[in-house]
């Protein structure tokens, strides 16, 4: 079966992105996820905050980071699959 890098990455892109987003307001709400994205989301994505104008920056940086990720994972899933 082969995959479809681009569309993978749109997929997952999608989803890391929504997911940090969503994270961030229910954070900037509650304090839920406060420490998660304390330690994960700001000491990876410069210029994130546990803010309103944050959470449009993690959307932004989760979707990238997500869509690189898994169309990386989908081409060399492709190569391998190719010579095996």
């Amino acid at each position: 079966m082969k995959l479809k890098p681009f569309a993978l990455g749109v997929a997952l892109g999608s989803v890391w992105g929504i997911s940090l987003f969503i994270t961030t307001w229910i954070s900037y709400y509650t304090g839920y996820g406060r420490l998660f994205l304390e330690v994960l989301a700001q000491s990876i994505y410069p210029g994130y905050s546990i803010t309103p104008f944050g959470s449009l920056i993690g959307l932004l940086y989760g979707f990238a980071d997500g869509f690189i990720s898994a169309a990386l994972i989908g081409y060399v899933y492709n190569k391998l699959v190719k010579r095996g």
